[in-house]
């Protein structure tokens, strides 16, 4: 320890601040994927509009969701990873209570312009700022297939806190269990990975992350799609 010089004038003690919690650092695939869906969103809008009405299980299955919320009494429903909003539109269509989240501020801002009667804010599917068990539903619509497989887990427990006993969770991905890494997408130059996840493992994840899987099915590709579409709706328990 250094002495103090009696010689040398003294100053009023500085207030101590307590040390402030460290952020958690982000992880590059998060940062990559805000960077290349901000660039993409106004191409990325118009070229998916319409897709939903080409594609009746779908359809189908988003409604049989909107259904299944209905006969839980009602309440919050969250599209996570919402994009433009193209389906948190159509969830209000069928009469839910919606609002979207999305990584990207330029989806958000497309999804806000597209949908100005629905609430829409920017947001991480591993750390919503949502209350614990305070939605009756989530949607995942293709919004978990920037994340590798080993850090699902944590998004399915972190769905399963916002989502109150025996609320919903609909899930969309592409199938395969293997990942893609992308250069260019919408007429845009922009690098991200996207991962074709395994229904199976899946499966099991959302099961150890407390989900009850009810329903599950898959579809062959179409239209511009190259790899199998899955789908898996479980029920918090």
């Amino acid at each position: 320890m250094t002495e103090a010089h009696p010689t040398e004038p003294s100053h009023p003690t500085e207030p101590s601040h307590p040390p402030q919690p460290s952020r958690p650092t982000e992880t590059s695939h998060v940062t990559e994927t805000r960077a290349a869906y901000d660039t993409v969103a106004v191409d990325y809008a118009s070229l998916l509009e319409g897709e939903l009405a080409r594609s009746p299980l779908d359809r189908a299955l988003l409604g049989h969701f909107a259904e299944l919320v209905g006969l839980e009494g009602g309440g919050p429903v969250v599209d996570v990873g919402c994009g433009p909003g193209r389906i948190t539109g159509h969830l209000g269509t069928l009469g839910l209570d919606v609002s979207g989240i999305d990584l990207s501020p330029g989806m958000v801002a497309e999804a806000q312009r597209r949908h100005p009667d629905l609430d829409f804010r920017t947001g991480s599917l591993a750390a919503l700022d949502l209350p614990h068990a305070s939605v009756t539903g989530v949607v995942a619509w293709y919004s978990i297939i920037h994340t590798p497989p080993e850090l699902l887990p944590e998004v399915f427990v972190e769905l399963h806190r916002v989502i109150r006993a025996n609320g919903l969770l609909l899930l969309a991905f592409q199938a395969g269990g293997f990942s893609v890494r992308h250069e260019q997408a919408y007429g845009h130059a922009v690098t991200f990975e996207a991962h074709r996840h395994d229904p199976d493992g899946v499966a099991a994840q959302l099961a150890d992350a407390g989900f009850r899987v009810t329903v599950r099915t898959e579809r062959v590709p179409q239209d511009h799609e190259k790899t199998p579409q899955a789908f898996l709706l479980g029920r918090r328990g």
